[in-house]
């Protein structure tokens, strides 16, 4: 999760909106990615998809069934079913999304025998949050 907060820190550094996503296959990390909806134009730029596109480059399929996702910021609706359809086994996220996160809009959207782990470095990963819409109000 330190590295997905890199990852967020380089976004809050960049403008972007700050979540970092890493994937980990077999305990070695296969891809990092922020957000870059700003730079790219593009509201798909999440940094889970990110992260998904990269890793399943690596790893020559589009299936993701040994890896874990950690991600700074609960998944949204798009972003879960993007992880549930790459049949990701694990996700780990830091701070819950009350506004826009899967939970609240599509809660089986995540593969049926994925496991979920929150609250993971959840105080950190909610401050970068909240001190980035602070300075942009």
């Amino acid at each position: 999760m330190r590295m997905a907060l890199d990852e967020a820190q380089i976004a809050y550094e960049a403008d972007e909106i700050p979540i970092g996503a890493v994937i980990v296959c077999q305990d070695r990390v296969i891809s990092r990615a922020h957000n870059l909806t700003e730079t790219l134009c593009d509201v798909t730029a999440h940094a889970e998809m990110q992260a998904i596109t990269a890793a399943a480059n690596t790893l020559g399929g589009k299936y993701l069934t040994d890896c874990t996702l950690y991600v700074t910021v609960e998944p949204c609706v798009m972003c879960a079913g993007a992880i549930g359809w790459a049949q990701v086994p694990r996700i780990v996220y830091g701070c819950a999304d009350d506004k826009r996160g899967y939970h609240e809009y599509a809660p089986h959207a995540m593969h049926p025998k994925a496991t979920i782990t929150s609250g993971v470095l959840e105080e950190e990963c909610r401050q970068l949050m909240q001190d980035f819409f602070k300075a942009k109000r």
